[in-house]
């Protein structure tokens, strides 16, 4: 690399890295630890827990935003020093200088992805719902290497990964199946991923070996068990029982654990069949409705906006947001913003990072 493309480099990190602290305000958040860690060491402060489990969250994040930027900055701090050294021959420290100009692309491109997400409910869990599309095994075998990428994507991020409801497919593959991922901003960087996806190879279940196309249909909604008052009255619903199927050891089939509600007013149906408690299983299925309604709501007073203002609105679940064509060239594509990898093995061990960034700097990013 030439000194005039290090210079380059480095003025260009430093601008970023000023531009980051305006926009969060470090000290402002400094303040902010301050007081909130003062609030901790009150006798009552974990009378109500509710609200000493946000205090505990928001310090939490703020420290941790303080020593990304640490990070960075010590990081530029030992990039100015090896190009000093580069520059006046003390040293070939051309490896050294590559190596961190990598890694301080990597640090601030994702610090700058994170403050990205700052919409009301990014912080939450988020409760994803695979649904194929016509085509019988074809599209139910699709859903479930989507299911795995997904899984491959929390394991990789450290997230916890729990399936609520799993339908196994007629002959392979998966029926149905809803999960739910909790960490730090999954529903803001998975809020993206909602909507059709599109598959395209020689399939494995066609003794003539043709070429195929299967769907499946991806929905992200935000957990907002604690976050949002969202009444469901007794009259409103209808509640099921059944016995659960799949894989569950010994104790499945034997009781009626599984349990599926229906919102009689908006004819919205969820099963959750993961417990074996009948109990948790409610709990769970109304966590998934309530996060369903309070969605519906959002979507509605997003369209209507639109309408008033003479935007064109799009059906984003019966949209098609991005292709995977494995045969007869290897690419995938999403369709809002363009971006492509070529390494489908890569994309389907879950690394999505790249479509998700691109996804949450566009334009589309409004949910």
């Amino acid at each position: 690399m030439e000194n005039y493309e290090i210079i380059k480099k480095i003025e260009d990190f430093s601008e970023r890295i000023i531009e980051l602290k305006k926009t969060i305000d470090v000290d402002k958040i400094v303040q902010s630890i301050a007081e909130d860690e003062q609030l901790m060491v009150d006798a009552d402060f974990y009378k109500d827990m509710q609200t000493a489990q946000k205090v505990l969250k928001r310090v939490k994040e703020n420290k941790n935003n303080i020593a990304s930027l640490n990070k960075i900055d010590q990081l530029l701090e030992e990039l100015e020093v090896y190009f000093s050294m580069h520059k006046e021959e003390e040293a070939d420290l051309s490896a050294e200088i590559e190596e961190t100009i990598a890694t301080i692309t990597k640090e601030l491109g994702d610090f700058e992805i994170k403050m990205l997400l700052s919409k009301e409910y990014d912080d939450c869990p988020a409760i994803m719902e695979l649904h194929p599309g016509a085509g019988g095994t074809e599209s139910q075998d699709w859903t479930a290497m989507l299911f795995r990428m997904y899984r491959r994507y929390a394991e990789a991020h450290q997230y916890n990964f729990e399936v609520l409801d799993y339908q196994d497919g007629e002959e392979a593959g998966i029926k149905s199946v809803t999960f739910m991922i909790t960490g730090e901003k999954a529903y803001g960087y998975l809020k993206g991923e909602h909507g059709v996806h599109r598959l395209v190879r020689i399939s494995p279940f066609d003794s003539n070996a043709r070429r195929h196309t299967s769907f499946c249909a991806c929905t992200v909604t935000p957990s907002v068990e604690e976050t949002v008052d969202i009444h469901i009255a007794p009259e409103d619903i209808r509640i099921d029982t059944f016995r659960s199927s799949g894989a569950g050891g010994q104790s499945v089939n034997k009781t009626d654990s599984a349990i599926r509600i229906t919102h009689l007013q908006t004819g919205i149906v969820v099963t959750c069949q993961n417990e074996r408690s009948q109990i948790q299983n409610k709990e769970r299925a109304l966590l998934i409705l309530k996060s369903k309604l309070y969605q519906m709501e959002l979507e509605s007073q997003e369209k209507k906006i639109k309408t008033a203002s003479g935007e064109i609105t799009q059906n984003t679940f019966g949209s098609q947001i991005r292709s995977y064509v494995f045969h007869p060239y290897s690419l995938i594509k999403d369709m809002r913003t363009e971006y492509e990898e070529y390494n489908v093995t890569s994309v389907m061990d879950g690394a999505i990072d790249g479509f998700i960034n691109a996804y949450l700097k566009s334009s589309y990013n409004v949910r």
